[in-house]
């Protein structure tokens, strides 16, 4: 059974601009539906999983995004070290939990920019994908296959809207994913075609848009904010069931279902 660590919104806002999503959102939250809309996350996470939390902290509104916390592998945790004053402190209370938790608590180089599984995502043969270019700093693979010893493959984003790596690709399960191209250079998105070939679907503009790349894979069920009919009928056509699951507030800040959630 997998495992996710999320964090309850109960310090959740936009109170600052770091990414394009929180322009013109700022103390625009409906704090009463965030709530509402994680709680029916973690419902539906919790029928599929096991979820752990971790106490949110007053002045770190974004804490609620699990999935920067750092990488997982096996019972190893290599911390995050975030690109924007705002967030830099987080990274403290996740290295806190982590170390009570029993995991081996591991960093990359002290000048190192590296936010996570936001940009670091396995896939299902074990192989990570990394994205840089637009918040973590594209040497910090080398430094991540020198701690884990896996096989790993750099992406390169190329639009401030897709800022992590988990905002536009999402692997699944049997050697599957889905991806939206326009978030990567040429090189990075024929990469991906490359390695995927016809497993992987590349969703439209308006599908991401709608954070459908920004998933959480279980399973053959995969959970999203929302798809089109059409992106539902190609998963299905693959073998996978799409469940929504509305976290609009949460998408003000730039953030849907997988960066409510750090698998561990």
């Amino acid at each position: 059974m997998k495992r996710f660590l999320m964090c309850e919104p109960r310090f959740f806002e936009v109170r600052y601009v770091i990414n394009p999503w929180m322009e013109g959102n700022m103390g625009k939250v409906n704090n009463p539906l965030a709530k509402q809309q994680w709680e029916n996350l973690y419902d539906i996470v919790a029928r599929l999983a096991s979820v752990s939390l971790i106490e949110p902290v007053a002045g770190l509104p974004d804490m609620v995004f699990t999935a920067n916390a750092g990488l997982v592998r096996k019972r190893e945790f290599i911390a995050s070290s975030f690109l924007h004053a705002e967030r830099q402190l987080e990274a403290k209370f996740f290295e806190e939990f982590f170390s009570s938790h029993g995991y081996r608590v591991r960093h990359l180089r002290k000048e190192t920019i590296f936010e996570g599984a936001g940009d670091a995502l396995f896939d299902s043969q074990g192989r990570l994908w990394f994205g840089s270019g637009i918040r973590s700093d594209q040497h910090a693979l080398d430094e991540i296959v020198g701690v884990l010893n896996v096989e790993a493959c750099g992406l390169e984003l190329v639009d401030p809207h897709w800022y992590h790596l988990d905002t536009a690709f999402c692997p699944l399960p049997g050697g599957q994913a889905i991806g939206y191209a326009k978030a990567f250079a040429g090189k990075s998105a024929a990469a991906l075609d490359h390695a995927f070939g016809e497993g992987i679907v590349w969703v439209p503009e308006a599908d991401a848009k709608n954070f459908a790349c920004n998933a959480i894979s279980i399973d053959q069920r995969v959970i999203m904010h929302k798809a089109s009919a059409e992106l539902k009928i190609a998963l299905k056509q693959r073998g996978f069931e799409v469940i929504e699951a509305d976290v609009s507030e949460f998408i003000k800040a730039g953030g849907a279902c997988k960066c409510l959630t750090l698998e561990i």
